[in-house]
């Protein structure tokens, strides 16, 4: 109800880390740009190598995973450039400031590799029709290098990945890049002994079914996030019984909980509670356990008083 809105709100718009209504931001996106930084070099590096043996090799899975190298690339920088737009401050406009730009970079992350996928997937099924010869050593050394290369980047943002979907892409792109590439070894490895021609496209959409099987998690869980839905680690269902617990409170409505960037989580709620205002303390106290619970650090509260007055957002299904 509008007559409690400028007394009844405990609002979290805290910078990263700062101290406000006794908690603190501990999920704030954490400082990676050492490691995009090096990642974007190093592939950067391996990608123009890998697609100009790729080319003298004549080997489609060479240049597939030189593809898939660049996406990552793109993916890399998409990311970086969001990790620093998260950190900008609100403005009149923006008044999250824009956190939402990491959430972007992922969904950007997860659709341009699949995109890239499929048009490296079409030239492989077109070579099957007409197999032609691969200098197999050539590309079991450069894949090799891949291996060396990728696995290094996925360990440089394998701390950051649990907490992050920004940085879960740029982990997963690099680790399934390092098991792409030693696929590629073992599949030149063969081609030495068999001569079998028709295993360089074969490994190639084997590659392409990792990708899509490594990345369809993060379209799902960017997709979600960017149409504002509850980030996965996040019960709706356990948020509105915690909420409908709490000491006084005899209803739960108008509850909304959604992502504001890839790493922090807003929630908005009506409360009902027939004994009258809690109190300042009340609502600090449910914003720390907010966020110590579900990692909730922008929490927005009313309160309501009268339990026979019907509030126009009390139905679930109204927005």
């Amino acid at each position: 109800m509008s007559e409690n809105r400028d007394h009844d709100h405990e609002h979290d718009h805290a910078a990263p880390g700062h101290d406000h209504g006794g908690h603190d931001h501990a999920h704030a996106p954490a400082d990676f740009g050492a490691a995009f930084a090096i990642g974007i070099t190093l592939n950067v590096g391996f990608v123009a190598i890998e697609a100009a043996y790729g080319v003298i090799a004549n080997s489609v899975a060479l240049l597939s995973d030189a593809g898939h190298n660049l996406g990552d690339v793109l993916g890399l920088a998409a990311a970086w450039i969001a990790s620093i737009l998260v950190k900008r401050a609100p403005t009149a406009r923006f008044t999250y400031g824009l956190r939402g730009s990491s959430i972007l970079a992922a969904l950007f992350n997860a659709v341009f590799l699949l995109l890239t996928v499929g048009a490296i997937s079409w030239e492989a099924v077109l070579r099957f029709a007409d197999p032609a010869p691969v200098a197999e050593k050539t590309v079991m050394i450069v894949a090799a290098v891949g291996v060396l290369v990728n696995g290094v980047t996925a360990w440089l943002f394998a701390s950051g990945q649990k907490g992050d979907i920004n940085l879960r892409g740029a982990f997963l792109h690099m680790a399934s890049d390092a098991l792409v590439s030693a696929g590629v070894v073992v599949a030149g490895l063969v081609i030495l002994l068999t001569g079998w021609l028709w295993l360089d496209p074969l490994t190639s959409l084997v590659v392409n079914a990792v990708i899509v099987w490594g990345t369809w998690g993060l379209l799902r869980d960017s997709l979600g996030m960017s149409m504002a839905a509850a980030p996965a680690g996040v019960d709706p269902g356990q948020v509105r019984s915690f909420l409908a617990g709490r000491p006084g409170v005899s209803a739960v409505h108008d509850l909304h909980i959604w992502p504001i960037s890839t790493t922090e989580t807003a929630l908005t709620c009506h409360l009902v509670m027939p004994a009258g205002h809690p109190g300042d303390a009340f609502l600090h106290g449910l914003a720390v356990d907010l966020a110590r619970r579900f990692r909730i650090g922008h929490p927005t509260v009313q309160i309501e008083t009268d339990p026979d007055a019907a509030c126009a957002l009390a139905p679930d299904e109204v927005v």
